[in-house]
């Protein structure tokens, strides 16, 4: 089972500090969110517990993962994440899959049906509306067969619409997962039991 622990985590850019002495412990099953105002370092800290960035104070640990390794226990959806634009839906599946295998309850036809993108499964994503880009990231996500999933503004894009199908999705088939999600839109975090807010850990100016 895998725990996400930091201890005295702190992460700075030149002398400001994004968060600093940030202690606690992600388990498995719990949903949580992480909230504040922009720059509080929600997106920060999302990507140090992907792995994708490191710490300037503190460690983070994994239980018996480290940051080579982790990577095949989380997925991960966000804005800055970009899809290959020249790929078609199905191939950017297939694509994913080679690094990441999806959950074998569903085939990728199926899963393209769920969110939306059956019309557009041999369309390349470079055609795609951003609404669409953001369906078919969340699907990538949240159809990854790994315990962790991590959400960085998950709704970005989406209309109503897509509001909805993003809380069908993770009331159906995430929430058994240690689901982190950033945000500051309550709509969603909605299945989120605790709430962090990283301006509790927010120090200003040059201390060291």
């Amino acid at each position: 089972m895998v725990t996400i622990s930091l201890n005295e985590a702190g992460k700075r850019f030149n002398k400001d500090w994004i968060f600093k002495d940030l202690n606690y412990t992600f388990e498995m099953g719990q949903h949580y969110a992480l909230i504040g105002n922009n720059g509080s370092g929600k997106s920060t800290l999302l990507q140090v517990i992907a792995g994708y960035a490191s710490l300037s104070k503190g460690n983070i640990s994994w239980g018996e993962y480290d940051t080579n390794s982790i990577y095949q226990q989380i997925s991960i959806a966000a804005p800055y994440l970009e899809l290959i634009e020249e790929f078609t839906t199905i191939e950017q599946i297939e694509f994913h899959e080679k690094f990441k295998p999806l959950s074998g309850e569903f085939t990728h036809e199926q899963i393209i049906e769920l969110v939306g993108l059956k019309a557009a499964a041999e369309k390349q994503i470079r055609y795609f509306s951003s609404g669409m880009k953001q369906r078919l990231k969340l699907a990538l996500a949240i159809f990854s067969d790994t315990p962790i999933l991590l959400l960085d503004e998950p709704c970005s894009n989406l209309d109503k619409e897509g509001y909805a199908l993003y809380q069908t999705m993770i009331y159906k088939y995430a929430m058994n997962k240690l689901i982190i999600v950033g945000s500051n839109d309550p709509q969603e975090y909605t299945f989120c039991n605790t709430q962090i807010n990283l301006m509790d850990y927010k120090v200003a100016g040059n201390n060291n």
